[in-house]
């Protein structure tokens, strides 16, 4: 009987996935761990690639709490697999789990308090340190104001490297600290402004935990960036990053081709392999190719449905402050890179975000000893999710847009010419031949997007009935407008047959009678276009600017 399988989408409880849902066995980082770690370790991946799981992991199979019932999650595991030595390892520490992932707020004191209340809940798991002689009389009073949500801000600093001290002196050996998405609430100080004042209090929460403290068998943080230790670690010189593109730890967030494979039989799909890969693939962590885990997940899911699965899985104000302060020779390189060509930057990898602006890697010259590398988009649902970014950006910034202008202009003055070369530039801007392929409904889909700009001034309709059909769409003028445009697309199946399609296209606005509603709205002048698109090309037919 074929087995039934469920993907954990949205699921990160360690406990959770074993015992409900299909999992891709990542046990081998608990080895790699205890192979070698440096006493902090920070992995820093995109959002979405399993890095809450990865942590709940590491949690299930190190704390003391439940050791028993815990170890029958790794029943059959990799790590199992690797030995007994291993296995000894399993339910040995006092662990402190932590996720700062919520910690999203939009002032200073909303922050401290967010973050008082997760100390709160971590230091409720361990309450029994209060009982007994362990703590000292003024040690319990300081215990219980964390836990009654009654700490100072020096309380919170440094209640996480106290919280390692207790849990030591009670169970005579060093505390194992888990921290995942650590860089959450300075993203949110920096989008709120508030990053100075939060930068001060996350340094000395993190620093004093990290920094220094005989309590501390092991520190292991997670986040989607690394934020400079000049501006957050304190001179932290025992942190061992291990990011996208250097470090170890390559494979243990994501997935590998060959665990897509298995993933894909098991499904009883191994023929979907290929469009995996063409969609999702394409990631290059320290040399390995690895797979986005959320979207492949996703993709399962679905009934193995290609689609842009990671759009709106998180904010992107970094990348939309970056975008509103490019500069001309940036430009020129995010259309290299929609283009599908590769461009060359110098990798900064330690992040200093009020110095965000401050290099702009637009020169071809970089100093000795940076990290030059080579960029592209990764796939086709990165294709998809870059140029929605790129075409939010072109919109929300129209009026210093001079390639959009040229566009609107020359389309409401009836300049064909003009108008043609305009839409020639954003189909070479814009879409790939995977687009094209689609035939109408991409081009429609784009000319409407761009028309979105003349919003609220003009109102752009798609799809819409009048006369004797449904026109593609029609501009109609606002109150202090006078003219409006109706346009009408063919698709041609050779560039030579552009001319033709687009005079047919114009032929219908005729036949249809679609200029009945811009007459029964006493719109005295429209400009009609018939447009004919080939791939990344197109020709465009203008018809006399009709009049009443």
């Amino acid at each position: 009987m074929k087995q039934h399988y469920v993907m954990p989408v949205g699921v990160d409880d360690f406990r959770r996935v074993r015992e409900e849902y299909y999992y891709v066995d990542k046990t081998e980082f608990i080895k790699k761990l205890l192979d070698g770690h440096a006493q902090a370790t920070l992995i820093t991946r995109p959002r979405r690639f399993g890095k809450t799981l990865a942590m709940s992991m590491l949690y299930y199979f190190f704390t003391n709490k439940d050791a028993e019932a815990n170890r029958v999650l790794f029943e059959g595991s990799k790590i199992e697999a690797s030995g007994e030595r291993y296995m000894a390892e399993q339910g040995s520490r006092p662990v402190v789990f932590l996720s700062l992932k919520d910690i999203k707020q939009s002032c200073m004191e909303n922050m401290v308090e967010m973050l008082g209340a997760a100390m709160q809940y971590v230091y409720d798991s361990f309450c029994y340190l209060q009982e007994g002689e362990i703590l000292s009389g003024q040690e319990k009073q300081y215990f219980r104001r964390v836990l009654e949500g009654k700490a100072s801000n020096v309380d919170l600093q440094l209640s996480l490297k106290n919280l390692t001290e207790f849990l030591a002196r009670f169970y005579g050996k060093p505390t194992l600290v888990l921290i995942d998405e650590y860089d959450a609430p300075i993203q949110y100080a920096w989008d709120y402004g508030y990053y100075d004042e939060a930068i001060v209090f996350m340094r000395n929460y993190l620093s004093s935990v990290l920094k220094s403290n005989p309590h501390l068998d092991f520190a292991v943080l997670t986040g989607v960036l690394r934020v400079a230790k000049e501006s957050i670690f304190s001179s932290l010189n025992n942190l061992k990053v291990s990011s996208v593109a250097s470090g170890g730890f390559a494979d243990v967030m994501g997935f590998s081709g060959e665990e897509i494979r298995k993933i894909a039989a098991d499904f009883g799909v191994p023929d979907k392999y290929e469009e995996i890969k063409t969609w999702y693939d394409g990631y290059n962590f320290s040399g390995q190719s690895i797979y986005n885990p959320w979207s492949v997940i996703s993709y399962f899911d679905n009934e193995c449905k290609p689609r842009a699965y990671w759009v709106n899985t998180s904010g992107n104000s970094i990348l939309r402050e970056m975008l509103a302060h490019a500069t001309s020779s940036q430009t020129m390189a995010l259309t290299d890179l929609l283009h599908g060509r590769k461009i060359f930057a110098t990798l900064d990898e330690g992040v200093i975000y009020d110095g965000i602006y401050k290099n702009s890697n637009a020169h071809p010259d970089y100093a000795e000893g940076e990290t030059r590398s080579t960029m592209r988009i990764p796939n086709r649902e990165i294709s998809y999710l870059f140029k929605g970014e790129i075409m939010a950006y072109l919109e929300n910034n129209a009026s210093d847009n001079t390639l959009l202008h040229n566009l609107t202009d020359s389309l409401l003055a009836g300049r064909a010419a003009d108008f043609a070369e305009a839409m020639s530039n954003y189909l070479r801007l814009l879409a790939s031949f995977y687009d094209t392929a689609a035939r109408e409904s991409f081009y429609h889909g784009l000319v409407l997007g761009l028309l979105a700009t003349l919003m609220p001034r003009f109102e752009v309709v798609s799809n819409r009935e009048s006369g004797y059909g449904r026109f593609d769409i029609a501009i109609f003028p606002g109150p202090k407008q006078s003219v409006g445009a109706l346009l009408e697309f063919k698709v041609a199946e050779s560039e030579g047959d552009m001319p033709e399609r687009a005079k047919e296209a114009l032929a219908q606005i005729k036949e249809n009678k679609y200029l009945s509603e811009f007459q029964q709205r006493g719109v005295k002048e429209v400009w009609q276009y018939g447009i004919a698109f080939c791939g990344k090309k197109c020709h465009i037919e203008v018809g006399a600017c009709k009049s009443w």
